[in-house]
């Protein structure tokens, strides 16, 4: 029996619940426990894997989530999730005009009802602090439920509203990725990307988070090649190496007059093995 399951809910919101007794599988709609209430969502994962994406994502505060999972959705409920997607779209505008007329410097981006309408997500984002409380109390009296205020940043608002990233796919962060990692130029710079930022950055107009998926194999790779700089004794003498290619391995090297030549990396640790080793700058990475 399933003891442990991870529900989503709109968009990439997911939660953490315990299910004694109930035997459950992804993809299965179940009625969860929310604040003051109930809500429904999918389960996505279920047993050991549900509690190890909750300890390694940081969703699981204590060792046992505090709610659980009621039972299973009935169609009607589950049904009833499109009629209040498409009340979101009016509730998403009714609050940015409200935002506009409190003159709040804040973008309303996605709204979300909990499924019992006790509850009411709207999620902003701001370049700094914002004092929101008149707002409140104004969507209070217009929505009549409890709201809550959630700031997000630019990558977790591409996550909420997806897209199409220039690779022609969805946008990872709102399909599949677990969670956002902090991105660094570093990750580009190792990989011998242009530094462009139109060229780096994604929907969100931070640093692609595709830039992590090949970065540790670049960098095993790298270690295989000598160093941009370091003077090389091959077959033809002193050389020094200029750059490198580790998709075509293949490394470009320069003599003492000018001479440029390419050799793939294997013909490069041959020549450097059979060439006399007298100098001491003949040792190399490579």
């Amino acid at each position: 029996m399933t003891a442990f399951a991870e529900v989503r809910f709109k968009g990439t919101r997911r939660d953490y619940f315990t299910a004694p007794g109930m035997d459950l599988r992804p993809g299965q709609w179940v009625v969860v426990e929310a604040d003051r209430g109930e809500d429904v969502g999918e389960v996505t994962a279920v047993g050991a894997i549900a509690e190890r994406k909750c300890s390694s994502s940081g969703g699981c505060a204590t060792p046992t989530p505090d709610r659980r999972v009621l039972r299973e959705a009935r169609t009607d409920e589950v049904s009833r999730l499109d009629d209040l997607r498409t009340d979101e779209d009016r509730v998403r505008a009714e609050a940015r005009a409200m935002v506009k007329r409190h003159g709040l410097k804040m973008k309303v981006t996605e709204a979300e009802w909990q499924h019992d309408r006790n509850k009411l997500i709207l999620y902003f984002t701001a370049d700094r602090r914002v004092d929101f409380r008149e707002l409140v109390r104004d969507l209070a009296r217009t929505f009549r439920t409890r709201i809550e205020l959630k700031q997000i940043g630019v990558r977790d608002e591409a996550a909420l509203l997806g897209g199409v990233g220039r690779c022609g796919r969805e946008l990872c962060c709102s399909t599949w990725l677990p969670e956002l990692k902090p991105v660094s130029l570093q990750l580009a710079k190792d990989q011998r990307l242009s530094l462009n930022p139109a060229q780096i950055s994604g929907c969100c107009g931070r640093l692609m988070c595709c830039l992590m998926y090949e970065h540790r194999t670049y960098v095993e790779a790298r270690r295989r090649f000598p160093r941009e700089g370091r003077t090389l004794r091959t077959a033809h003498g002193e050389e020094r190496v200029v750059a490198v290619d580790v998709l075509q391995e293949t490394v470009t090297l320069r003599d003492a007059s000018g001479q440029r030549r390419t050799l793939p990396l294997d013909d490069l640790k041959g020549e450097v093995a059979s060439a006399p080793r007298s100098a001491p700058d003949a040792d190399t990475d490579a």
